[in-house]
């Protein structure tokens, strides 16, 4: 038997046109895996050299307990959000080096929002004194008597000042009943800051801050 191979141009001009295309092809995937292999190169080299996201010192504050005193009964207090100028109202942790001006503690940041931050160990700081009968926060569905409003007007180390911790609050109590404020008071601390750092200068806004909250209770307590 004879076996006839058969040719024809356009058979040829077709195998041409196949091998042609595989050879595009061919060329195509490797300018492909060559780009994934320099990009996964470039990201390794950043990562090398720490280019990423620096990391930050995170804080939180302490709740003090206040002085033992008289049971309010059955009262329930709410614990509202504390309101803030913009500058306090963020994870920033204030340093004012002269009247007027502002800057950021370095590397640091406080665990939230610094309004959170304080409404939570507010919070906390009522329920250790026992001395109420329910303490909540919005939206926990209590039936509130009380409101306790709070003005954050200094959460900041005072340079100027010797390296100073200085916190003011100003706190209003709310008849929630009648909307009627029942009275006010402003609760300041100055606190010295101990070493150059961020621990030290986190350290004495905390240690202000608990001597301005345990105030707040008792005083709480002794007007509601």
């Amino acid at each position: 038997m004879t076996l006839r191979l058969v040719h024809s141009k356009d058979n040829l001009r077709g195998i041409s046109a196949i091998y042609a295309e595989r050879r595009e092809q061919g060329s195509l995937r490797r300018i492909v895996l060559s780009g994934v292999v320099l990009v996964a190169l470039a990201l390794g080299g950043c990562a090398a050299l720490g280019g990423g996201t620096p990391q930050l010192d995170t804080y939180d504050l302490s709740a003090p307990t206040a002085e033992s005193g008289p049971r309010r009964g059955r009262l329930q207090v709410l614990i509202a959000e504390p309101s803030a100028i913009k500058a306090l109202d963020g994870q920033n942790i204030v340093i004012r080096p002269a009247p007027g001006s502002i800057e950021f503690l370095k590397g640091a940041q406080w665990a939230d929002r610094l309004p959170k931050v304080v409404q939570a160990r507010l919070a906390e700081t009522f329920q250790k004194s026992g001395r109420f009968g329910g303490i909540g926060k919005p939206g926990e569905g209590l039936a509130i008597d009380y409101q306790v409003i709070v003005d954050i007007r200094a959460f900041e180390v005072q340079v100027e000042r010797g390296s100073t911790a200085h916190i003011v609050l100003y706190v209003r109590i709310l008849n929630d009943r009648d909307g009627v404020v029942k009275t006010a008071r402003t609760f300041d601390a100055n606190v010295p800051v101990s070493g150059a750092g961020n621990d030290p200068n986190v350290d004495a806004l905390d240690t202000g801050f608990r001597e301005v909250a345990a105030a707040m209770v008792g005083w709480s307590a002794s007007v509601m």
